[in-house]
């Protein structure tokens, strides 16, 4: 939905226009920077009490809690038996490796040309969950060591199935409604085609580039266009 989730949706054409220093900021953001994007969802999201029910306060809590106690305690432990550097390869390239491979699942799963936002009162919940969401094959190592995260469809219709019996439900699925399925490999061209086209919301085309809006100031998007491979 356009307004209502909290984990997934467009930018608006007036946030685009609103400000430079924003407008730079969404270039990179969901350009070159796409696939360490969930950085800034988790800064935004996971730290604002506000964002969650009154029911999930004390978790969100804890939570918040872990992370600041890890930071006070955890980084000088790591500083002072490895120095800098330990710290820079033994917690922030870990760290980064895991938001590029779950930025990278996330985008691919929820971003397509084709797949349109809708305003709560058009919203439909199974046509969402069957329609508004990517299955992607992967090199069969990388599903293994995702537990096949990337069979994601079921996953939507219902957040309980456990990852053993994802493919089960996903052929159960494709056997009944298969025409309504979103299904992609995962290659190059798919990748460039998010990275470099599906940035700013528009009703009647889903998205349009950012170079499209402001070739001044979309290089970065342009470089893109130019460097990433188009093959499958």
């Amino acid at each position: 939905m356009l307004y209502e989730d909290t984990a997934w949706h467009p930018v608006w054409k007036e946030d685009f226009d609103s400000n430079p220093v924003l407008r730079k900021a969404l270039v990179y953001g969901l350009g070159p920077l796409r696939p360490w994007m969930s950085i800034a969802h988790w800064l935004i999201w996971h730290f604002d009490l506000n964002k969650f029910r009154p029911n999930e306060a004390k978790r969100v809590k804890i939570s918040i809690a872990a992370v600041l106690g890890f930071i006070a305690i955890g980084w000088p432990l790591i500083i002072y038996t490895t120095g800098l550097s330990g710290w820079f390869k033994y917690w922030l390239m870990p760290w980064l490796g895991y938001h590029f491979w779950m930025s990278v699942f996330t985008v691919v799963h929820h971003t397509a040309p084709h797949i349109p936002f809708k305003y709560s009162q058009d919203w439909n919940a199974a046509q969402a969950q069957l329609n508004g969401t990517v299955h992607c094959e992967y090199p069969k190592w990388v599903e293994f060591l995702c537990h096949d995260i990337n069979v994601h469809i079921p996953h939507h219709v219902s957040p309980k199935i456990p990852s053993y019996n994802l493919r089960a439900a996903h052929e159960s699925l494709q056997q009944n409604w298969g025409k309504y399925m979103n299904e992609a490999r995962w290659n190059w061209r798919l990748m460039k085609t998010i990275m470099t086209e599906c940035h700013v919301y528009d009703k009647d085309q889903n998205y349009v580039a950012f170079d499209q809006l402001d070739p001044k100031e979309s290089r970065p998007i342009t470089l893109l266009r130019k460097l990433m491979p188009q093959y499958a």
